[in-house]
């Protein structure tokens, strides 16, 4: 099948050579390498991991520190995620490939899946962000519709009333059902950008997912005299609340009514050029404290990382202050918005969505 064609434009190709330009001078302005402190997040994070996960085993006859163990271990997942599994993805840690692909192995132990986790990211999600049938983060389901001009069917037409009960669930479908469906079905939108996935990766997943119970699970359960349900409602908890905490940090960044949901014309190409695509799909958050900087990897930053993702988070501060210095030169469509805010635009998306407004409003 033919991949989507973004719309040549020359100068738009002159906006992005000019951008570059200055935030590549903007970086080399500094002289310390930050990349070392997402180096020591690199042991200390999945350090943390570790240790929560042994004070609840050593721990299980104490249920509540067995508990808040879980649930921390579950914020920690975030944490590994949006530190080192994006970056690692991007080759931004170090510059030996092998070290960013060790790091980026951790997320096999943590219940999800590297191999296919890098394809949709690289291949799929930064390849053509918002574009439906290409961009896996948008890949639509039953239940919630996220594309504005797909017709709401059935449940989708109260999803504004009940997504806040799915999306809790969010990593119990990443990691049950999204990498295994990825894996095993043909009508997958990866298979679009990624082809034919090796068996052996198929094994290696199906084996790490089950290391994965065993430790979480099982062990508990045989070696620490731990309850089969609290070592069921501890993992639960861990899982919800990774989840919540996730999507607090990722549905700002794309699904919102400012974003557009880029259609396809009949030779398969996109309405705008590579540069003016990201911004019109891309969103900021005003957020910008130490907070979001050394625990969140500067996702508040996100349309510096689509614009230059070869750089690391630790310098998207300048950067962005270069990209929306240059947004208001040129008229781009730089956004920027309060997280609560920006959490209310996504209901407002679900809520139109569901009333089918953008077939009202095209009437």
């Amino acid at each position: 099948m033919e991949k989507p064609i973004y719309l040549k434009d020359s100068e738009d190709v002159r906006l992005f050579n000019e951008l570059r330009k200055k935030v590549n001078q903007r970086v080399e302005t500094i002289s310390e390498n930050r990349d070392i402190y997402i180096q020591i997040k690199a042991v200390v994070l999945p350090l943390i991991y570790i240790g929560l996960y042994f004070l609840a085993v050593l721990n299980a006859e104490k249920h509540w520190i067995y508990i808040l163990s879980f649930v921390f271990m579950g914020i920690s997942l975030v944490l590994i995620y949006l530190n080192l599994i994006h970056e690692a993805a991007h080759n931004n840690i170090y510059k030996s490939k092998k070290l960013n692909n060790l790091v980026l192995h951790i997320f096999d132990f943590i219940g999800a899946n590297s191999y296919i986790w890098k394809k949709r990211h690289i291949a799929s999600h930064h390849a053509y962000p918002n574009v439906d049938g290409w961009d896996t983060d948008i890949e639509q389901s039953g239940l919630l519709l996220i594309v504005p001009w797909i017709k709401a069917k059935g449940v989708q037409k109260y999803q504004d009333k009940f997504f806040f009960l799915v999306y809790p669930l969010y990593l119990f479908n990443w990691m049950f059902i999204r990498d295994f469906r990825d894996f095993f079905d043909k009508e997958r939108v990866i298979l679009k950008t990624q082809g034919r996935i090796p068996v052996a990766e198929k094994v290696k997943m199906i084996n790490y997912k089950l290391f994965y119970f065993f430790y979480q699970i099982i062990v508990p359960v045989m070696f620490f005299k731990v309850s089969i349900g609290l070592a069921l409602g501890a993992w639960f908890l861990q899982v919800i609340s990774a989840s919540i905490f996730a999507l607090f940090v990722l549905l700002p960044l794309h699904p919102l009514p400012d974003n557009a949901f880029p259609k396809l014309n009949k030779e398969n190409g996109l309405p705008f050029s590579w540069l003016r695509h990201q911004f019109e799909v891309t969103n900021d958050l005003k957020e910008n404290n130490w907070l979001v900087r050394n625990m969140l990897g500067n996702f508040n930053f996100h349309v510096a990382h689509h614009l230059f993702p070869n750089y690391s988070y630790m310098y998207y501060n300048e950067i962005t202050e270069e990209i929306e210095e240059f947004a208001r030169k040129y008229d781009l469509a730089y956004k920027r918005f309060p997280l609560l805010t920006a959490l209310s635009k996504h209901r407002d998306l679900l809520r139109q969505n569901a009333n089918n407004a953008y077939y009202i409003l095209e009437e």
